[in-house]
């Protein structure tokens, strides 16, 4: 396992993190339990969860495991996120000062701790004052609540504004950014990958094998059924498969993935782990499992290295497909030059 800063702090994170959206909900307690502990003793030390992970038993599950665990527990830096609704109130969602105040509180209570290491917005608000939800975050800080903040599906012009706003202030300021980002979706780094690298945000990226595209399971013109996330509902969001399957792009992408895992003798999500955590800002890639087997193989991609050639092989077939100006042609050189700090 690989060990990074979180960001421009001084906390040291594993290079992956313990997405833990399915504990509650798809991973009973004691399933949750038993990923919590492999990703412990394979190396792990960085677990990130939400309050509305089966609406806080994901926290819940975590705070217990930690409590009877004291030994693994000091060694772990923990995640939470607020912003969306917790109840049917009009201030029970949003990132204003009352909100985020109980959504803290609850969290702490929830995971069974007097902090949390790094407290992340999980998506923008547009009603509230940018001001008021950073100065909240630096009270926190100050109140010793949490060690850190950062955010979640953020644009890249509402991050850079909240980290200059922060740094005029003289507040604390943000050290992270949780996107999605994958080979089949890379359009972050037009805007978003240039901006977390100009404020020193690390990336913790989220869905880092596209909904389980880039694992193989899928087959073209097949849809999936039986016990996967699309096979129990074909029309999931951003992972839909009949979407997914109609551009050529998505099967380039998956068969040069298969063509590196086969000529390294590993699996296909290895190589799609292993490619998204040398992406320029990437801290530490969140790994998500409904069991420990899933966990380990995901895990296996800590100790893989492509090659250059292979690198680069998977960054040509995943590109981007844009042709507006300026994301097209013309800002081919530019965004190469951002991602690479080159002129």
């Amino acid at each position: 396992m690989q060990y990074r800063t979180l960001g421009t702090s001084g906390t040291v994170v594993s290079a992956q993190c313990l997405g833990t959206m399915t504990f509650g909900s798809e991973a009973d307690e004691a399933t949750s339990g038993d990923i919590l502990t492999a990703f412990v003793e394979h190396g792990g030390t960085f677990v990130d969860t939400a309050d509305v992970y089966s609406a806080g038993a994901s926290e819940e599950i975590i705070g217990r495991w930690l409590a009877a665990h004291p030994t693994e527990a000091a060694r772990l830096v923990v995640a939470t996120k607020g912003r969306f609704p917790m109840g049917e109130g009009p201030n029970d969602a949003g990132l204003s000062r009352r909100h985020l105040r109980d959504a803290l509180d609850a969290s702490l209570r929830r995971l069974g701790v007097d902090h949390i290491d790094l407290y992340q917005l999980h998506a923008w608000d547009a009603l509230t004052p940018l001001e008021e939800t950073l100065r909240f975050l630096d009270d926190a800080v100050r109140a010793g609540k949490i060690s850190y903040y950062g955010f979640s599906n953020y644009l890249g012009w509402q991050l850079t504004k909240a980290v200059h706003v922060a740094r005029a202030q003289g507040w604390a300021a943000p050290v992270t950014l949780q996107p999605q980002y994958n080979l089949l979706v890379r359009d972050i780094e037009h805007e978003v990958v240039p901006a977390s690298l100009d404020a020193g945000l690390g990336l913790l990226p989220w869905s880092p094998l596209g909904g389980g595209w880039l694992t193989g399971k899928y087959q073209r013109d097949v849809p999936p059924q039986g016990a996967t996330r699309l096979g129990e509902n074909p029309a999931r969001g951003m992972e839909a498969w009949e979407a997914r399957n109609a551009q050529d792009r998505t099967w380039r992408v998956v068969d040069k993935v298969r063509e590196v895992a086969e000529a390294r003798g590993v699996t296909m999500s290895q190589v799609a782990l292993a490619w998204l955590g040398s992406r320029p800002a990437v801290t530490s890639v969140i790994l998500g499992a409904r069991t420990v087997d899933q966990l380990v193989d995901n895990m296996g991609a800590a100790d893989l290295e492509l090659t250059a050639d292979e690198l680069d092989r998977l960054t040509e077939v995943s590109a981007p497909v844009v042709d507006d100006y300026p994301y097209g042609v013309a800002g081919v050189a530019q965004r190469h030059r951002a991602l690479t700090g080159g002129r």
